[in-house]
């Protein structure tokens, strides 16, 4: 163990095991205070991500130092401080606390429950930054994040342990997916935080409905910084998100966190950082904006058997302008993933939704984070779209096409109908794996496109019968589509498209 390693782990133990209790005598004077930001003078052995305590009893935590001052982000209403106020270090680092009784709450990024009859029990301290797990401390990414969405799931999959994009223009459906993520999740071994970050207050309490009418907050945790909250707890909020998943991921167990979303949090830091006059570089950002997110995210991964096996999961969520993903946010989000999910605009008004482009998106993790079953029947399905999307554009100048590229053109359209699925509405893996079958054996050739999703709704309704309970059955358990399922999987449909 080297000598960063031996640092890092004292701090850890001071924090966590709740023995950072030592009280610093040293007290600075409030000279300076700005929206949010106060500038103290003193503090000389302060260090970065203290909490400091103002003599009102205020508190707040170091995010800038220079030769004779400090910058201070104050949490509650820094306007009940005045210049001349003392302020004190605590020789404590930033840190929340964390507990199995945060599931099923909505906090805000200290903790602090936001229905008042709540009273959550807590178990540890963990500090809100921490470096990220070496790579000796990771295994690979293979085991599934089952979305329930059948595009995502056969095309671009999500392995735990994996941070995937999600980006795209304003209302295209990135919520959304990131919810049906996590309403998926019922039932199963994987625990979900939500962090919602400059959000309205009204959208948070939707999105708190939609999961408790299905069920989901059961197994989530919400973590809110409103766009009416104070931009330093818009600021933490992610950090304090990924601090309760590491307690969990420390435990063993796997962690899924939506970050909804990282463009507001860049926003709030650069505001910040201007209130500092930190030099602003391209687009008013300052210069260690990348350092922001790359810290962040670095942070989920997939721990190996000798450190519990845990992991956690990132869905960040970027917002685009115009489709515009070559902006300065965008791309440096974008080079931090394991891949994107990119929403059109132009798919999503369609009525295509989710309004993935197959072209633009990619998971860099790829088939190993796909179970048997969905790899059988989608090993040639984003390259049949991809194709046919061009097709489909070189098509509208050409009169007279080849047999084949009707034949193309024709399977794809059917393929890009079955993909669409309604909001809040989820697949077992036994129903995705049995209706990519049917797409991509023929079945759905001789369907009209307007009658597809309603031949779906059928092979369905078809699928809760006692015959289709046991394809299904037998997929989820098995994981994979073998020859005996398949022969019975294939008599179902025959019949269903004779009738």
């Amino acid at each position: 163990m080297n000598l960063l390693d031996k640092y890092i782990k004292q701090i850890e133990k001071d924090v966590i095991g709740n023995k950072g209790k030592a009280e610093s005598k040293e007290t600075g004077i409030l000279i300076e205070l700005k929206d949010g930001i106060a500038i103290v003078e003193g503090l000389y052995n302060a260090f970065y991500g203290e909490i400091v305590e103002f003599e009102n009893g205020t508190e707040g935590f170091i995010i800038d130092l220079s030769e004779d001052t400090v910058g201070i982000v104050v949490f509650g209403n820094y306007l009940t401080l005045k210049a001349g106020t003392q302020v004190k270090g605590t020789g404590k680092i930033l840190a929340i606390q964390v507990g199995d009784g945060l599931i099923g709450n909505v906090v805000n990024p200290l903790s602090k429950s936001l229905d008042s009859k709540q009273n959550i029990k807590f178990d540890k301290l963990y500090p809100i930054e921490r470096i990220a797990a070496g790579v000796v401390k990771r295994q690979p990414v293979n085991t599934p994040v089952q979305t329930g969405i059948k595009a995502i799931d056969a095309l671009i999959p999500i392995g735990r342990g994996q941070r995937e994009l999600i980006i795209g223009d304003r209302s295209t459906g990135k919520t959304t997916i990131a919810i049906d993520t996590i309403i998926n999740q019922k039932g199963k071994d994987l625990i979900c935080i939500y962090c919602g970050i400059g959000q309205k207050n009204s959208k948070i309490a939707a999105i708190i409905d939609t999961l408790k009418i299905n069920g989901a907050m059961e197994h989530t945790i919400v973590v809110t910084a409103s766009a009416s909250d104070p931009v330093s707890l818009q600021y933490i909020a992610p950090y304090s998100a990924t601090a309760m998943g590491e307690y969990f991921m420390d435990k063993g167990k796997d962690v899924l966190i939506v970050y909804d979303d990282l463009t507001k949090h860049a926003w709030a830091y650069r505001q910040l950082s201007l209130v500092l006059r930190r030099p602003a570089g391209r687009e008013a950002y300052p210069g260690d904006v990348f350092y922001l997110h790359s810290r962040l995210l670095e942070r989920a991964s997939r721990l190996n058997s000798k450190n519990g096996g845990g992991s956690i999961t990132a869905l960040p969520i970027i917002e685009t302008l115009d489709g515009d993903i070559s902006g300065y946010i965008p791309t440096n989000v974008i080079s931090i993933t394991d891949g994107q999910l990119f929403l059109e605009a132009d798919l999503f008004n369609s009525g295509i939704r989710p309004a993935i482009s197959v072209g633009l998106s990619v998971s860099r993790v790829g088939g190993k984070a796909q179970t048997k079953a969905i790899k059988q029947v989608s090993s040639r399905l984003k390259l049949d779209l991809a194709q046919y999307r061009e097709l489909a554009a070189f098509s509208q100048f050409e009169s007279e096409l080849e047999e084949e590229t009707k034949k193309q053109l024709n399977r794809g359209s059917k393929i890009t109908q079955i993909l669409i699925q309604k909001k809040n509405r989820t697949y077992s893996l036994g129903e995705e794996v049995c209706i990519l079958w049917t797409a991509t054996q023929g079945y759905l050739d001789d369907i009209a496109v307007d009658k597809v999703l309603e031949f779906e709704q059928k092979l369905l309704d078809e699928l809760t019968t006692a015959k289709g309970k046991e394809i299904i059955k037998k997929i989820n358990l098995t994981k994979e589509l073998r020859s005996d399922t398949e022969i019975n999987l294939k008599k179902l449909v025959s019949s269903l498209v004779k009738n």
